[in-house]
């Protein structure tokens, strides 16, 4: 299998997961089981076998940008990177449900954040952080000033 195709088909996969979590959010099954365990494992399983079998005999470093490009150079260290924000982005995502359910954040607000943190991670979780303040159950949004 190539490095294209894996990362079709772990992207196909990752995919289904965030679907899940846009439309189930609140089925334990999804956030307990399948994003929170079943394809962060995967994803995992599969970085750790590409990087020990890749890593030790590829060019450039962590050290300076200028060696991580030099890495990324490879295409099956690229997938593990890529395997690597599917992994986090999808826990993140994962905890944003779970915690919108604690919370009672209304999914309204909830999907566009899961959105944002699937497209640009740090971006999305952000997001969440403000909407679960102003989605708080009984909390009423400030008036527009007149």
């Amino acid at each position: 299998m190539s490095p294209e195709q894996l990362f079709s088909i772990t992207n196909t996969i990752a995919v289904v997961g965030w679907l899940l979590l846009a439309v189930l959010p609140g089925r334990r099954w999804v956030t307990e089981v399948v994003t929170g365990k079943a394809l962060p494992m995967l994803f995992a399983v599969l970085y750790a076998a590409i990087v020990v079998t890749t890593f030790a005999g590829a060019e450039g470093s962590f050290s300076t940008l200028s060696g991580v490009a030099t890495l990324f150079t490879n295409p099956w260290l690229l997938l593990a990177g890529w395997l690597h924000y599917l992994a986090f982005d999808l826990l993140i995502g994962t905890w944003e449900a779970r915690d919108a359910r604690e919370r009672g954040v209304p999914h309204l607000l909830l999907v566009p954040c899961l959105f944002m943190t699937l497209m640009f991670g740090p971006v999305g979780w952000l997001l969440y952080l403000g909407a679960r303040s102003l989605g708080r159950p009984g909390r009423t949004l400030p008036a527009a000033s007149r």
